[in-house]
Parts: structure tokens; sequence; C-alpha cells
């Protein structure tokens, strides 16, 4: 199963919803898509806005092959702490899906991890989405969490 997650922020990411419900129809795997405040509304994959319950998106996290996500911390650090790699498209202003691009900092700050693609063209998820990405060892190392923390209290 995939699982992708769009955050909560109120501009939505119908860039990243439409392209994995595109791919949704052309593999045999199941899709959940987190769409939040995207305007698309997925053909192929089972979805849903927002959940109340936090521990549904730890289950949804853990039982996914991998997990598809904005650049959102928490998303990443979720898919992380529950031992699943996790494919990073960021939201990008030029496409009114953030206020700024803080996002391909975050997404940044991440891709060095061995656990972590970081994909910027959604037309080229496929390939990433295709391949057999396996989660490696502990991941979410103290170091890259004090990085991340220094970065978000620098903003």
């Amino acid at each position: 199963m995939i699982f992708v997650s769009v955050g909560n922020h109120y501009l939505g990411f119908d860039r990243l919803v439409k392209k994995m419900d595109e791919i949704a129809g052309e593999i045999n795997e199941k899709v959940i898509m987190q769409i939040g405040c995207s305007r698309y509304k997925p053909f192929n994959a089972e979805y849903f806005d927002f959940i109340d319950n936090f521990e549904e998106i730890l289950r949804l996290n853990r039982e996914a092959r991998v997990v598809v996500s904005h650049a959102g911390a928490g998303s990443i650090i979720t898919a992380l702490n529950q031992e699943t790699p996790i494919i990073i498209v960021p939201r990008l202003k030029v496409f009114k899906e953030h206020l700024d691009d803080h996002q391909l900092e975050i997404a940044n700050a991440f891709s060095n991890n061995k656990n972590v693609r970081v994909v910027h063209n959604v037309e080229s998820l496929n390939l990433y989405i295709n391949t057999d990405f396996k989660y490696i060892g502990d991941n979410c190392s103290e170091s890259l969490v004090i990085r991340l923390k220094s970065f978000l209290s620098s903003r």
C-alpha cells in the first residue's frame, strides 16, 4: 500500500494528488491519500481530507510500503519513526501550493537520508514509486533531528 499525505495547509496540493491518482490507476497496489484542502478528488485511490485520529495516521504510515508526502517536517518524521521509506515532494510557491519555498529547504535537509527520496518534478514520480525502495536501519538519527530543529527555530 502507498500512503500519500499533503498535510493541513489551507492551500491545496493538487499537483501531487492528481499525479498520484494517475499512478494509482496504472499500478496494482492500493493507494490511500490524505488530500487536505486539495480541490482535485481522486478517482483511482481511496482518499480523505483530514483525520482527527493520529493513531490512524500512524497505522497508515506503518503499513505503507512507501509514503509519498509534502515536505512537512511532521509528516516526514512520522513516516521515518514508523520505519517507512518516504518520497518527499515539496510544495512550491510557483504553483501556489505554499506561501514560500521553505519546503525545498526541509527536503534538502533530509536528502542525504538513505530512507528518503526527494522528487521535484511530479512527472518523474512513477519512476520512484516503481522502484524497490525499502527502509534501511535507524533513519531518524539524532543529528538529523537536531539539524531540523535548528533550521525550524531559525525561521
